[in-house]
């Protein structure tokens, strides 16, 4: 099995619920691949948002690049439906002047269908994901 960004749309994935939407900026940019684009909070934390993988995944390795995110919490789920996630990783960010965060994250039972990507807190009143990479490979697909 080879592994690959089991993040990106062209890879199945979708972001199918995010807790704040700019039409300029909308969540699917996160999986786009395209580094130029990102999705923006507006206001107020927590925010949150969803990705499926519309499959049974083992992650390896998780990338995100951000900015302005303080708290950032994972959660997974390997049911069939967005239910019954588990906390899964917890990071305080470094803040970054004027750059990229750039959180990489190796991976501990990475077994999932869903993840849960929560911003508790910030370091301004906005924060933007641009990109989120999970290294890792398809085992199955939902059935």
């Amino acid at each position: 099995m080879r592994k690959v960004d089991l993040c990106l749309s062209s890879e199945g994935a979708e972001v199918i619920l995010a807790t704040s939407s700019d039409e300029k900026h909308p969540p699917e940019n996160m999986i786009d691949g395209n580094p130029e684009t990102f999705w923006t909070t507006t206001g107020m934390f927590p925010q949150e948002f969803i990705i499926c993988f519309h499959k049974h995944v083992r992650i390896e390795r998780l990338v995100i690049q951000s900015y302005f995110v303080q708290t950032l919490r994972i959660e997974k789920s390997t049911s069939k439906e967005p239910v019954d996630f588990e906390q899964w990783i917890e990071r305080d960010l470094v803040h970054t002047e004027g750059q990229l965060q750039n959180e990489e994250i190796m991976a501990r039972d990475g077994h999932a269908t869903y993840l849960r990507f929560i911003i508790m807190s910030a370091f301004d009143h906005f924060a933007s994901v641009h990109s989120i990479s999970a290294e890792g490979t398809a085992l199955s697909n939902l059935s």
